[in-house]
């Protein structure tokens, strides 16, 4: 069986989680505390970060690397246009949202309120929290214009780029810091992927300390 070893609320994580579930590979969750810097960890990726997947008889590291090799060696169902122009235009939204989006509002909101206290590193910066606060009104209305154009945020069918963009806001809803109410094309866009049965592990997941709102599994929210 593979085997992941990751943290719940991690958006790079749950991309990995949601790319596994929705080709049904079974998989074992291992939370890793990484930022201990055990050595055992240490050794399956010297970088110190998750997600890392032992699959195949490897080990595994970066999430997008771990989803294209996810998709070259399980191709059914696709996660990846067969176009050279729709795959880039993946690969673009996807780095959009693990780079652009992380920056300015993952790490500014989830990262500030949850993941500080988890490793103990003291007290969320208001400033950032509120940064954060103003630039994902930025990003939801991109995903919104996206959306008006087509019916996935890549194109005409989902792809790894709607669970890149997923992956974040779920994790962000996880501590009600998504303004669903923003944009109604959004929001559908959201319940749909929330509805998969990819997303049920996800769904499922709780943080000590930290519970999730009453809407957060709800499918009808």
């Amino acid at each position: 069986m593979a085997r992941l070893f990751h943290v719940p609320l991690s958006p790079f994580c749950r991309k990995v989680r949601l790319s596994l579930a929705e080709k049904k590979v079974e998989v074992e969750l291992v939370e890793e505390r990484y930022w201990e810097k055990d050595p055992d960890f240490l050794r399956r990726n010297p970088a110190g970060k998750v997600p890392v997947l032992k699959l195949d008889g490897k080990m595994l590291a970066e999430s997008s690397a771990i989803c294209e090799y996810i998709e070259e060696t399980r191709p059914l169902p696709p996660l990846m246009p067969k176009d050279a122009e729709g795959r880039y235009e993946v690969r673009r939204i996807v780095t959009w949202f693990d780079d652009k989006f992380h920056s300015e509002v993952t790490s500014k909101l989830l990262y500030e309120r949850v993941n500080k206290k988890v490793t103990k590193e003291g007290y969320p910066d208001s400033k950032n929290v509120k940064a954060g606060a103003k630039a994902i009104k930025y990003h939801l209305d991109y995903m919104s214009w996206l959306l008006d154009h087509r019916r996935w945020l890549a194109g005409d069918v989902m792809t790894l780029a709607d669970f890149a963009a997923a992956a974040h806001l779920s994790s962000l809803d996880y501590i009600s810091d998504v303004d669903w109410n923003r944009s109604q094309v959004v929001r559908d866009w959201y319940a749909k992927i929330k509805s998969r049965p990819a997303f049920r592990s996800i769904l499922a997941d709780q943080v000590s300390g930290f519970p999730p709102p009453a809407h957060y599994a709800d499918l009808d929210f």
